[in-house]
């Protein structure tokens, strides 16, 4: 058996008149290393807690890294990239890399439904009718986009439903946007884009989601990535259109149309590119009318460069009747010819030639090459700790994979496009290494002054260990197993009060916050077990080595005038 863990236990549990003098500063020291636990134990959960709940909220709005065109600081106004199959797949072979998704952004204007408010003004009855007007940024994402973090934030609704061929027309909105335009789901919401001409479109509200983060919350929407791939004007555009009018000789006037690009357009019909955005057609046979459009630039040695993606529209022509060549129509309405459309889109009709000639033109309009770019992909990593290393990997891989494709590319980690928060979450780190010196300080100090005070109340009780044969170190030990008595009991009412006030906030959230200074509505806990025993080690260890060299202050006394002290 300790025999001097036995004696300090019956000090400890006796009741005598020098327990009496030391039982005030005792529970001082006490009540300093219990105060020190649950300060430590608080403050350990709310930073940890808070780092990871605003990091987890950033990166749910955006992603660990993301891939943007090279040059480019701000990935909401970042020029598109071509989307490029081979890299994608080669980047998903990197066992760091979790997730890939593509995503756009494009700036626009929402506006809330009519508001109509009556008031009585100077004895006349009037009306008001007020509309609210958001600047949003919307997020275009694909069907490949990784929805957990809206699913866990969703709070009416559903989440957006990319799987039709067709351009979903629905928006998911923040509680923040959909109250300040009084919004509901179902509702249909006038949506502003800024172009050369400024367009405006419908949307639907499928969901509402609050994820606390207010300065996202206010700005941020999640649409359909073809719709912004579409209103980018990324790429081009190409129609084939009949005109209402013929030319003076009967003959049909073709006209190629293009939207998207900078505005240079030349057209190939067939025998190369050229300036002629129109061509006549008069003809017996059926035929099929291919452009391919493609806008360029023109530099000074009157050289020329593709600059978008080039797309293809096609008119199928069927001409049924006797073979003539006269195109001239039937009936007209003044100058223009009378069509017979054959479907409700007006993608295909008839006109009725003179001879019992009948000509179908039938657009098969070109899908757009602004589908194939994108704003960038975002890159979902396994290893929070490990992303300036995997960040780096994919810079390397995709700088390989670049010096055969005439792409550059520039890559991101969410703590360059977000330096602000990520930088002042560091600095939490300096508050808990503070605090818990701080805590500890004050509660190893204490403990001195109640060591003090137990050696200075026992000094008969060292003088007659001493007289009895005992040594400096063993009445030493006695003391220093009596103060590790004190510091663990004051860890246990320390781990009971501030265990059970963290779990209150988890569960209860007593505490709010304002996210509009904080990114979230409540305190947040996160109680790592981990750092619960590392915590209660680490304070018995200090607090207990910290009284050894204190306690050598036994080792003066003298037994003969210990025995006689009173």
């Amino acid at each position: 058996m300790n025999t001097e863990f036995f004696i300090a236990q019956k000090i400890h549990q006796g009741k005598n008149e020098d327990k009496k003098v030391s039982r005030p500063i005792i529970r001082i020291a006490m009540i300093s290393i219990t105060l020190a636990v649950i300060i430590n134990l608080i403050t350990i959960a709310v930073v940890t807690g808070f780092q990871n709940q605003v990091r987890d909220k950033v990166i749910g709005f955006g992603s660990h890294a993301t891939i943007i065109k090279a040059g480019e600081y701000s990935t909401y106004e970042s020029l598109p990239i071509i989307r490029n199959t081979d890299l994608i797949a080669e980047l998903k072979q990197l066992k760091s890399v979790g997730h890939l998704q593509e995503f756009a952004y494009k700036p626009a204007l929402l506006q809330s439904t009519p508001d109509t408010v009556f008031y009585h003004l100077q004895g006349a009855d009037t009306f008001q009718i007020q509309q609210q007007i958001n600047g949003v940024i919307i997020k275009g994402v694909g069907q490949d986009f990784q929805w957990d973090f809206f699913q866990k934030h969703l709070q009416q609704g559903t989440l957006l439903d990319l799987s039709s061929d067709q351009p979903s027309n629905g928006l998911l909105v923040s509680s923040r946007i959909a109250r300040d335009l009084n919004l509901r789901v179902g509702d249909e919401v006038n949506t502003f884009f800024i172009k050369q001409q400024p367009i405006r479109d419908k949307y639907v509200v499928t969901g509402i989601f609050q994820t606390g983060l207010e300065e996202f919350d206010k700005e941020i929407v999640l649409g359909d990535l073809r719709n912004v791939q579409l209103m980018n004007d990324w790429g081009l555009q190409a129609t084939l259109r009949v005109a209402d009018t013929m030319t003076f000789d009967d003959a049909f006037i073709i006209e190629a149309t293009v939207r998207g690009g900078n505005g240079n357009y030349r057209y190939d019909w067939g025998d190369g590119y050229g300036s002629a955005h129109r061509i006549r057609w008069c003809g017996n046979n059926d035929t099929l009318i291919r452009v391919i459009a493609s806008d360029y630039w023109t530099f000074m040695n009157d050289s020329e460069s593709d600059n978008a993606l080039p797309d293809t529209a096609y008119l199928k022509i069927s001409v049924s009747g006797p073979p003539t060549l006269s195109c001239q129509p039937l009936q007209r309405e003044g100058k223009s010819i009378v069509r017979d459309f054959l479907d409700d889109e007006g993608m295909k009709f008839s006109v009725a030639l003179t001879n019992n000639k009948t000509v179908t033109f039938e657009y098969i309009d070109g899908k757009g090459s602004h589908t194939n770019y994108i704003g960038g992909l975002e890159v979902l990593v396994s290893d929070w700790e490990a992303l300036d290393q995997i960040t780096a990997e994919i810079r390397e891989t995709i700088y390989q994979h670049a010096a055969t494709n005439l792409q550059e590319f520039r890559v991101r980690s969410i703590k360059d496009d977000q330096q602000d928060i990520f930088l002042w979450l560091s600095f939490l780190n300096l508050n808990v290494i503070a605090i818990l010196v701080l805590m500890i300080a004050v509660s190893t100090i204490n403990m001195i002054s109640g060591l003090f005070v137990l050696i200075i109340t026992k000094t008969n009780l060292i003088g007659i260990l001493k007289a009895l044969g005992a040594t400096n170190w063993s009445v030493r030990k006695i003391f220093l197993y009596q103060a590790t008595l004190i510091i663990v009991k004051g860890m246990i009412y320390g781990n009971i009060i501030g265990l059970g006030l963290l779990y209150m906030q988890l569960y209860f959230n007593i505490i709010p916050l304002n996210p509009e200074v904080y990114y979230l509505n409540t305190v947040p806990v996160e109680i790592n077990y981990l750092h619960v025993v590392l915590l209660n080690i680490g304070t018995l260890v200090v607090c207990t080595l910290v009284l050894v060299l204190p306690s050598y202050v036994i080792t003066k006394i003298s037994p003969v005038k210990a025995i006689r002290f009173d």
